[in-house]
């Protein structure tokens, strides 16, 4: 009758009902009943049942008033723990506000009276939004408040941040502790924001003392402006340069201003260097600006402006007054000595007027003398591809002729006509040298450099050379690494072993080897050759000198200069010691770098491989008309199928037409109308779905061309090639071993 799970006090009350239904029958029996005798044992079973229920109703009293005493002890102990927390606390249940402590209330004044038990949290954030004390917010909070709601029980605790008003802050927390609960916590950041907002602007202060610092102890005049024009920052020494008090050049004074102020008290010359529009127009299109100005003191100033990223500009001053003047000096002198002549050459004239003729045909060549000395610069530095396209075709040409000229009456003249042809090769390549010395920001790719594969190279390329002059030529192997420009280092290791061998008699002997020094390695190369006396050691190396007890013919003298230039550009010390009628030691210093040596770049021909015996298929793409005749000749001389191709089109029709892909691709890089050899190898390949062996052979000497090379898997070879590399590299890369993809990697093989 009585359900236990009901609230204490419904029990209570249905266990007086039962009491008061039993005393009820129990009077009903005593009036009815038939004896005394049971009317009183029925009182006294009934009055057992009174007692009982009583003490059932005493206890579940007792329980009741226990269960309210820790009920209201709780509710007290929550109410103090929330007054004690620093931050607002907020308990939602089923999506409505169930209690909150005093922090929370008072956080925003204009909530306090809205913050009752039963709010709902959707109305909270509402207001909270609109609430006048709220500055800002991260722009997180309606984010949050989903995520509370629909997230899972005990998920991460998500936060928003709020500003107020009077720069407080407060970090706003949320977190889903059951399925209807949701608890709010109020944390107060402000002490952290302001501390890092402090130690930002302190560290932009100390970053702007420091740049303040180094442009002070910049010995040009620096000067930076904003996007609008104004002084931003400035060193004393561009007001010095200029003149100018320091109350003008305060931040924010305009560039406008200053222009005025150096145009009112005359401090510059030129005038047009004070148009603000020129400022804008130049550094708006080109993104710099620069001229030679003349101070009213005396002073000669470079004047350079360059944008900035944040579209400001910097202006950079220098004194270039002893510069100037010395410039100015040497033209005068020039102009002097002009007049001078001139003035001799009327002498003559007035003397010798049957000279005339002569001293007209000597100005003139004195102007294209003058001319061709100005143009030498840009024209070796542009002639490399130009120049060793024409080169190339004749050596191949040259090669092919001496072949199927051989035991011919024409024989000797083609070996001269080949011999001639080697000089005009050597000189070019040296003049080009020279030139890109001359040039060498763009010129020296340093690198980790095999001592080893060069020496190697240059002594199997040396070897007929030795042999015609029956001198020895022995190479010490080294395995070594150095730091240095593999093509120029190469080219200065040539050049010692050609003289070595050129200035040794018949029967003597040349000897390349490397010794350690301790973290340097020296390369020497010895001979038993003429010798040099000591004072032609001292001048040996400049350009087109030679010793005096060299013979007539032999050589333009620009070898030695050629290696001390690139030495000197590289870092390394050249010398040499030599004593006239013994012989001479020619050495190279270097720096040893750490690690394993590169694998040789120098292939071989096979033994007794046959100059004719190349049955190969050999697509050669060269949009030279003379180059790609004088290759198909070549290699039909070896006995390949050769297929001609001017372009990238041309090839691509070929392959289509004898349906199946080439042994092997010969590329120039430079092809007509934007195409090169690069696209020429990837579009083959792609047609033949075949990964074809492929050689490029350029005059451009660039280490991207290299870098391409290593990630396509093809060989690079430079203009004018080098028949005995070109036949041996072609065997090697067309084994079959060798044309997998692993077995094809790129190659510089030098000149």
């Amino acid at each position: 009758m009585i359900n236990p799970d009901d609230p204490l006090n419904l029990q209570v009350q249905k266990q007086a009902k039962i009491i008061e239904a039993l005393v009820r029958r129990a009077n009903r029996q005593h009036e009815i009943g038939s004896t005394a005798y049971s009317a009183f044992q029925s009182a006294i079973a009934l009055q057992g049942q009174i007692w009982a229920k009583t003490r059932d109703l005493e206890r579940t009293t007792n329980e009741l008033e226990s269960v309210r005493y820790d009920r209201e002890r709780t509710r007290k102990s929550l109410t103090d723990a929330l007054a004690s927390m620093e931050g607002g606390f907020a308990l939602f249940t089923d999506g409505k506000l169930e209690v909150c402590n005093d922090l929370f209330r008072t956080l925003l004044p204009d909530l306090s009276r809205k913050l009752v038990p039963g709010l709902e949290i959707e109305l909270y954030f509402d207001a909270l939004r609109n609430s006048r004390y709220l500055v800002s917010t991260d722009g997180r909070m309606s984010t949050s408040l989903t995520e509370a709601q629909r997230g899972p029980v005990g998920a991460m605790v998500l936060s928003f941040v709020i500003e107020l008003t009077e720069d407080r802050w407060f970090q706003i927390n949320m977190q889903r502790t059951s399925s209807d609960n949701i608890v709010i916590l109020q944390t107060e950041i402000t002490g952290i924001v302001r501390q890092n907002r402090s130690e930002k602007e302190n560290l932009i202060d100390k970053q702007a003392l420091y740049l303040q610092a180094v442009f002070e102890n910049i010995s040009a005049g620096i000067c930076t402006f904003s996007q609008d024009g104004e002084v931003m920052m400035h060193n004393t020494r561009f007001r010095e340069l200029l003149g100018l008090p320091y109350t003008l050049l305060q931040k924010g004074t305009g560039l406008q201003q200053v222009l005025d102020f150096i145009s009112v008290n005359a401090l510059v010359l030129d005038s047009a260097a004070l148009n603000v529009n020129l400022w804008r127009e130049r550094l708006a299109h080109q993104g710099r600006l620069r001229r030679r100005i003349r101070h009213a003191g005396g002073r000669v100033l470079d004047l350079h402006a360059h944008v900035l990223p944040d579209q400001g500009f910097l202006v950079e001053l220098k004194d270039v007054t002893l510069e100037s003047r010395a410039t100015e000096m040497l033209e005068k002198r020039v102009d002097e000595r002009t007049l001078e002549l001139t003035q001799a050459n009327k002498r003559l004239t007035a003397q010798y007027e049957a000279q005339a003729r002569v001293e007209e045909e000597l100005r003139l060549a004195k102007e294209r003398a003058e001319a061709a000395v100005s143009s030498k610069t840009r024209f070796l530095a542009a002639a490399s591809h130009d120049l060793l396209q024409p080169i190339n075709a004749a050596k191949l040409l040259i090669s092919t002729l001496k072949e199927t000229t051989k035991d011919n009456p024409v024989s000797g003249t083609v070996d001269r006509l080949q011999g001639s042809f080697t000089s005009i090769e050597e000189l070019l390549h040296a003049l080009l040298d020279i030139s890109r010395l001359d040039s060498t920001d763009t010129a020296l790719t340093p690198s980790d450099v095999c001592l080893g594969t060069l020496m190697q190279g240059v002594v199997e390329d040396q070897a007929p050379l030795a042999a015609r002059k029956k001198v020895q030529l022995d190479v010490v192997p080294v395995s070594a690494l150095v730091r240095s420009d593999q093509r120029y280092l190469m080219r200065s290791i040539q050049n010692l072993v050609v003289n070595a061998i050129q200035y040794t008699p018949e029967g003597g002997r040349v000897l390349l080897g490397c010794r350690r020094r301790g973290d340097k390695i020296v390369l020497e190369v010895w001979d038993t050759g003429i010798g040099i006396s000591p004072k032609d050691q001292k001048r040996i190396f400049d350009e087109f000198t030679r010793a005096d007890n060299v013979p007539i013919g032999s050589g333009m003298g620009l070898g030695l200069s050629i290696v001390d230039r690139t030495c000197r550009h590289l870092g390394h010390k050249v010398s040499v010691r030599s004593k006239r009628g013994v012989g001479s030691i020619f050495s190279i210093e270097m720096d040893l770098v750490k690690g394993q040596p590169q694998e040789p770049t120098t292939y071989l021909a096979p033994a007794g491989a046959n100059e004719a015996d190349m049955d190969l298929i050999v697509l050669v793409v060269e949009n030279d008309e003379d180059v790609l005749f004088a290759t198909t000749q070549k290699l039909e001389l070896w006995g390949a199928s050769v297929l001609p191709a001017a372009s990238t089109e041309e090839a691509l029709g070929l392959i289509r037409d004898i349906g199946m892909p080439p042994d092997i691709i010969l590329a120039d890089y430079q092809l007509d109308n934007g195409d090169t050899g690069v696209n020429a190898i990837r579009q083959v390949r792609s047609e033949t779905k075949t990964k074809v062996p492929a050689i490029m052979i350029t005059a451009d000497r660039s280490p991207d061309l290299v870098r391409t090379g290593a990630q396509m898997g093809f060989t690079v070879l430079t203009k004018p090639v080098q028949l005995s590399r070109l036949r041996p590299l072609i065997d090697w890369k067309t084994r079959p071993q060798n044309r997998s993809g692993a077995g094809m990697k790129a190659v510089y093989a030098g000149e």
